[in-house]
C-alpha cells in the first residue's frame, strides 16, 4: 500500500509539473465545474418543486407515465452534463498532448481541440448518460444488491473508459469505438489491476482532508464555540472555497495523466515531464 501511495504521489508530481508550465489549463475544468453546478441549481431546484421527478424519488407516487416523465428527464439532465464535463475533458487532455510533445498551447488551442470533436463527444455523452441513468434507477431501489451492482457497473465503466478521452483526440473514432480501443489499451500495457488511478485520488483526497481539518475546522470550530455567526459562514466559505479548489486541481492533474499513459500505451514515451518506470508501474498485472 505505501507502495502505490509513494508511486501515486510521484505520479501526481509529474503531473503538476506539466500544469505549472500551462497554468492557464485550471480555467477547463474550472468552468466546467461552475457551468454543471449552475446546470444542476437550473435543473432539480424547478424539477423537485414541480414534483417532476416525483416517478423516480418517491415510490409511493410512483406510475407508469411518471417513472418514464423522470427517467427522460434525468436523461436530459445527464446528456448536458457530460456534454460538459467530456468537452472540458477533451479540450485540457488536448492541451495537454501538445505540451508532453514539447508545444505551448493555449486554452484556445484546447477548446479548438474539443469543437473539432464535437459530434463525438456528445455521442459520448449519450452513452455516459445511459448508464447514468441506468446506475441511478439501480440505486434508488431499496435493495442492497441493486446498489453494489451498480457499484460494480460504476467501477467497471471507470476502468474501460479511462483512456477513452485521449483516444477521442488523438484517433477520431466514434466512441463505441473509443470505449473499445481504451479497453483494449488497458488489457494490452498494465493488464487488470488498476492501481494508480485510485492512489491518485486517495492523494488528492487526502490532501484535501487535512486543508479542511486544520484550516476550516478550527474556523468552524471557533465560530460554533463562540456563538459568531459571521466566523461559522466565513468558516463554511472557506471550506467550500478549498474543496473547490482542490476539485478542480485534481481535474486539471487527472486529464494530465490519462494524456501521459495514452502516450505511453500507444508510442512507449509518456513524455518529457514522465519517467518511463513510474508509468509503468502505474498498473501493475495482477498475479495469478
Amino acid at each position: 500500500m505505501f507502495q502505490a501511495f509513494s508511486r501515486s504521489w510521484q505520479l501526481i508530481k509529474a503531473s503538476y509539473r506539466v500544469l505549472r508550465s500551462d497554468p492557464e489549463l485550471l480555467v477547463l475544468p474550472a468552468v466546467s465545474m461552475v457551468a454543471v453546478l449552475i446546470l444542476s441549481i437550473a435543473f432539480f431546484v424547478p424539477a423537485y418543486s414541480t414534483g417532476l421527478l416525483d416517478g423516480l424519488i418517491d415510490e409511493d407516487r410512483r406510475t407508469a407515465g411518471s417513472a418514464a416523465l423522470g427517467i427522460a428527464l434525468l436523461f436530459l439532465f445527464y446528456l448536458v452534463m457530460y456534454t460538459i464535463v467530456i468537452y472540458s475533458n477533451v479540450a485540457l487532455v488536448g492541451a495537454a498532448m501538445m505540451r508532453l510533445r514539447g508545444e505551448d498551447p493555449s486554452v484556445r488551442d484546447g477548446l479548438n481541440i474539443a469543437n473539432s470533436h464535437l459530434r463525438q463527444i456528445i455521442g459520448y455523452a449519450a452513452l455516459s448518460a445511459t448508464v447514468g441513468v441506468i446506475l441511478s434507477m439501480l440505486r434508488d431501489r431499496n435493495n442492497i444488491v441493486g446498489r453494489i451492482i451498480a457499484g460494480l457497473i460504476d467501477i467497471a465503466w471507470t476502468v474501460v473508459t479511462f483512456l477513452v478521452v485521449p483516444v477521442l483526440v488523438i484517433e477520431n473514432i466514434g466512441p463505441i469505438d473509443a470505449i473499445k480501443r481504451s479497453t483494449g489499451l488497458l488489457r494490452k500495457t498494465w493488464g487488470e489491476q488498476v492501481v494508480a488511478n485510485a492512489g491518485v485520488g486517495l492523494v488528492m483526497g487526502l490532501i484535501t482532508f487535512a486543508l479542511i481539518l486544520f484550516i476550516g475546522g478550527p474556523l468552524l470550530l471557533i465560530g460554533i464555540t463562540s456563538n459568531t455567526v459571521a466566523l461559522v459562514v466565513v468558516a463554511i466559505a472557506v471550506i467550500v472555497l478549498m474543496g473547490t479548489l482542490m476539485g478542480v486541481l485534481g481535474a486539471a492533474l487527472n486529464g494530465i495523466f490519462q494524456a501521459a499513459l495514452y502516450n505511453y500505451a500507444t508510442t512507449g514515451n509518456a513524455g518529457q515531464f514522465f519517467d518511463e518506470g513510474l508509468v509503468v508501474s502505474a498498473f501493475k498485472p495482477k498475479e495469478r
